[in-house]
């Protein structure tokens, strides 16, 4: 069957889609679980060790606290407590921290440190899996054990106000509740007002025992504005009142129930220095926890410095004082200051339940768990527990009792520690085979790839791909048959879950029926390859390796230069620096082409440009230009053209240089002042306004030449919406505008821009139909491309923060200058033009202040116009606006290489390249992850890196698919191609 390289290329990148899919569904683990069902009745306590002597306290102990009340503020950072910002807004937490009945802490939060994972480390003490930083935008019902089961089950009421999330993770367990959209971070007043409102008669009532509030606003200030934001300081004062009212509230209640309540103050995660989370950053995961009860005893002048603990800690502390069974999957350590003022029989039994709960976890989950040295300290703390216990039925009072008694709460505070660091690092459980099924379709799909290069990328731009011999061929047969072996034997005998082995008979058999026709389809390819080998070389049918250019080698060189730094982790922490590199070096190596163009040898010809496009002629690649354009370029360069050819590389090189300044990024220079947070900051809101303008009128001055009268009069008005827009949420300023003006959320303006960018869209997507289907119009079409470019301008335009408005600015700068005076005059080829497209596209992603850090998605471009969290648009929006440097990049590609190649099979070729530049750095990060997976660094690094070449492989998959739809090239008849060759005939 014989298909054109664009159609192919994108078909090719579908299937890798599928692939990398598959591949994260295993990689991606399910941590520790106990094996036993939560829906089963609880298993009786441990009874306490009696060493030979009977002991009655069989049963779990009494509750500590009459009534618990959680106070989780989202993204509390430990320093808005314990530092400077807590001493300065935070009065009466600051007294309490410092003066009062309480036990601080410094939690810390294991990545991904975004909400639902966190959520669910608090009440289940368990270590949640990576792929829950996916799932938290839409949380499934928390099927594990967890302290607010346990407390449904006791007969306890729980009532929550606050993040919906509670309420998707524990339906049906809350007898009141309230919940508030979490996702709309426009809005950092209602949030917690609808939380607040509530609290008055709630605290009056006596009618529950575990009260928890969710708190939200600080967590949106800091995505809309920074942890330097002004708002930050009202938000907390605002907290330090909430908290002074619920604990006043609970001792009235005290003195006349004569039992105490325990109020808990925490945060899910933090807050990076850009607002954001999601990452492991120290100020991300750096949470306080506050424990206040008048049954806690506090000196007068007892100071005390907050420890630092895990987040999985509160769930076991949580569920003994409030006397309930620790839950079955909690990896968490009871927090021994709680306790600490019992008795110490008391105490050593609340510490032997912890150990016992810890234990049983890792029998369940660790073959070898007798040679644990946790399981050991365990085994000789409750040796010695029992040992203590017979004592203490003898005698009751002696010297060796409390010696003995102090050795055993040593021995048990010691285990608990080592058995929780056992099954917090404990290896997780792959799914190794589906990881091997992702990986070989994505291999497959590359080598296939790489195969059909010599036929993509030559004249025609077309290739056979052999489908029908494979298919009816004895070795297809025989390849599905060993498969479906191969997976009835692995869904029969591996002891764990495999997600392959949960799918129908019928969609697995279409997997393994696609891996072999695959396999059949390479090997065919191969073959044929090999026995024409000898007559292509004979023909000349692709380059020698030595007659290949400098610029050839430098692209290919670079990318493949790229991909092996993957394999490092701090390559992927700073590859913004490979990529800036990577820019820097083409923009020297462009202006060293340019130079030997402008400025031939003796004989006034240029000669190594010369010996370039006779090879090229040899090699029938199509070069950018059109029949009246064909002569040498040194011919047509002269005078002030000649020296904006000279200039144009130093100009995109300093272009680059500026874009550095503005946002650091990466994890060695995240923290480092730059000019993006100088801009943010409330003292410089004038000229961050100037700088937005500017820019806004830079990109319509760049965008507009292409666009029709209609588009133009969109244009402006939209680029005028964004500044409005920005202007009504307070990032920036009219000039009659006072700094103090009241700010909106800006929905009317954000959707006035919104009209437009849909109608420039639409009408560049009817064009585009129009001169595929209807009229076959080269004129109508470029336009059509062009406004389908100009509509995504303006939604980056408005999706991006002001101070990256520069950013957009310098991009179709760059984009017009390399195309005016680099690739029209040096004539390039399609392929180099792709790569040099890519390289920019993938720096200008970091340009943005993106990084392989999930922290540094700008989550708040999801919710631009929108007044309610809607799933779709959310995510659209947001992806759009993480990737649009590559997207606009590749749109320029498209638009570019139709107008100057109109009639040659460029973007046949461009497909092709852009799919293949695309698929090697995913297929060898898969190997390198898949090699990687026990690294230390393999979920605070690798991980985060692994989502975001899953998600622009899929966007590669979309852009091929754009430039399949404008290739008009594939539907002309044969005799009408190539009229326009590269000889000019």
């Amino acid at each position: 069957m014989r298909v054109g390289a664009g159609a192919f290329a994108a078909s090719c990148v579908a299937i890798e889609v599928l692939g990398v899919a598959i591949f994260l569904r295993g990689f991606f683990p399910a941590p520790v679980r106990s094996s036993s069902r939560t829906e089963h009745r609880a298993e009786p306590p441990a009874p306490e060790p009696a060493a030979g002597a009977s002991s009655n306290w069989t049963k779990l102990p009494l509750p500590l606290f009459n009534r618990v009340v959680i106070v989780l503020i989202d993204a509390l950072r430990d320093d808005f407590v314990f530092g400077s910002k807590g001493v300065k807004y935070m009065p009466y937490t600051t007294y309490l921290v410092e003066k009062g009945a309480s036990h601080s802490f410094v939690a810390e939060a294991k990545p991904p440190t975004v909400t639902m994972p966190r959520i669910k480390a608090l009440m289940t003490g368990s270590l949640p899996g990576f792929v829950d930083v996916i799932r938290n935008l839409n949380s499934p019902a928390l099927l594990e054990d967890s302290v607010i089961r346990q407390a449904k089950a006791a007969g306890k009421r729980v009532i929550f106000y606050g993040d919906e999330t509670w309420v998707k993770l524990f339906p049906k367990h809350f007898v009141e509740y309230d919940g508030t959209t979490s996702f709309f971070v426009s809005d950092y007043t209602e949030v917690d007002d609808n939380v607040t409102r509530h609290l008055d008669t709630v605290l009056k009532r006596g009618d529950w025992d575990m009260l928890i509030l969710h708190y939200l606003g600080l967590d949106h200030i800091g995505h809309i504005s920074g942890p330097s934001s002004p708002l930050i300081g009202r938000k907390l004062s605002e907290m330090d009142s909430v908290l002074m009212k619920i604990h006043t509230s609970l001792l009235s209640k005290e003195r006349e129930t004569l039992s105490p309540s325990l109020l808990v103050l925490c945060g899910d995660h933090g807050m990076s220095e850009t607002g954001s989370h999601g990452a492991s950053s120290t100020e991300e995961v750096s949470t306080p926890l506050i424990l206040i009860s008048s049954a806690f005893e506090r000196r007068p002048g007892d100071i005390r410095h907050p420890k630092r603990v895990q987040q999985t800690d509160l769930a076991a502390t949580l569920a003994i004082g409030l006397g309930l069974p620790i839950p079955k999957d909690s990896v968490g350590s009871l927090l021994f200051p709680v306790v600490e003022g019992k008795p110490v029989r008391e105490q050593l039994r609340f510490l032997h339940l912890n150990t016992v709960q810890l234990s049983r976890l890792l029998r369940e989950n660790v073959p070898s768990y007798e040679k644990d040295p946790g399981f050991e300290q365990f085994k000789m703390a409750e040796r010695l527990h029992g040992n203590w216990v017979k004592l203490y039925l003898e005698e009751s009072r002696s010297d060796v009792l409390l010696s003995l008694g102090t050795k055993v709460l040593r021995q048990y505070l010691g285990a608990l520690k080592t058995l929780s660091l056992s099954l917090s690092t404990q290896v997780a459980q792959y799914d190794s085979y589906s990881m091997a099924v992702g990986t070989v379709v994505v291999l497959e799909v590359l080598t296939l790839l790489l195969l059909s290069t010599p036929q993509a990328l030559c004249r025609r731009a077309d290739l056979e791909v052999p489908m029908r011999s494979p298919v009816f061929s004895l070795l297809f047969y025989l390849v599905v048959l060993v498969l479906s072996a191969i997976h009835v034997i692995v869904c029969t005998s591996t002891t764990s879950s495999c997600y392959l082995c949960s799918l129908p008979w019928l969609v697995a058999g279409g997997l393994m029926v696609l891996v072999s026709a695959l396999l059949c389809a390479i090997v065919s390819t191969l073959t044929r390859t090999l026995i024409e080998g000898t007559l292509l070389r004979k023909k000349a049918a692709f380059p020698s390796f030595s007659r290949w250019s400098e610029m050839d080698l430098l692209l290919l060189l670079g990318t493949a230069g790229h991909v092996l730094s993957l394999g490092a982790s701090s390559f992927v922490e700073e590859e913004h620096q490979t990529w800036y590199f990577l820019v820097n070096t083409l923009c020297l190596a462009l202006s060293q082409e340019t130079c030997r163009i402008c400025f031939p040898g003796g004989d006034g010809k240029p000669q190594q440009h010369a010996h370039v496009l006779q090879d090229r002629a040899a090699y029938k690649a199509p070069m950018l230009h059109r029949a009246d354009h064909a002569s040498p370029p040194s011919e047509a360069l002269g005078g002030p053209a000649q020296w904006a050819v000279l200039v144009s590389p130093w100009l995109v090189l300093a272009c680059c240089r500026l874009l550095r300044s503005l946002n650091q990024t990466g994890v060695q220079g995240a923290h480092r002042p730059d000019l993006g947070l100088w801009l943010t900051s409330s003292d410089h809101k004038v000229e961050l306004s100037g700088l937005a303008a500017l820019s806004l009128l830079m990109i319509f001055l760049l965008v507009q030449r292409g666009c029709s009268l209609v588009s133009r009069a969109a244009l402006a008005l939209g680029l005028l919406g964004v500044f409005c827009y920005r202007a009504a949420i307070g990032n920036v300023l009219f000039p009659w505008q006072p700094g103090n003006k009241g700010f909106s959320k800006g929905i009317i303006e954000a959707r006035f821009v919104y009209v437009f960018v849909l109608g420039i869209l639409f009408t560049g997507t009817k064009d585009l139909l129009k001169s595929q289907v209807i009229a076959a119009d080269f004129k109508i079409k470029i336009v059509g491309l062009w406004e389908i470019y100009s509509g995504l301008v303006l939604l980056a335009a408005l999706l991006l923060r002001p101070h990256n408005l520069p950013v957009l600015a310098f991009s179709l700068l760059i984009q017009t200058v390399m195309t005016k005076f680099i690739w029209k005059p040096l004539r390039h080829e399609a392929a180099e033009i792709t790569v040099m497209h890519y390289w920019f596209g993938q720096a200008f992603f970091y340009f943005q202040g993106n990084s392989n850090n999930i922290a540094t998605i700008d989550i708040s471009a999801g919710f631009v116009g929108l007044d309610t969290y809607m799933e779709i648009p959310a995510t659209f929006l947001t992806v759009f606006g993480t990737y649009a440097g590559p997207v606009l990049w590749a749109s320029h590609l498209v638009h570019f290489l139709s107008s100057e190649a109109s009639s040659g099979p460029a973007l046949s070729q461009a497909c092709f390249c852009y799919a293949l530049i695309c698929s090697v750095p995913v297929a060898t990060y898969l190997i390198l992850v898949t090699s990687l997976r026990y690294h230390l660094f393999i979920w605070s690094v690798f991980s985060p890196k692994l989502l975001y070449e899953g998600m622009h492989l899929l966007i590669t998959a979309a852009l091929c698919a754009l430039f399949t739809a404008a290739d008009q090239h594939s539907r002309t008849r044969p005799s009408e191609r190539w009229t326009l060759g590269t000889d000019g005939s």
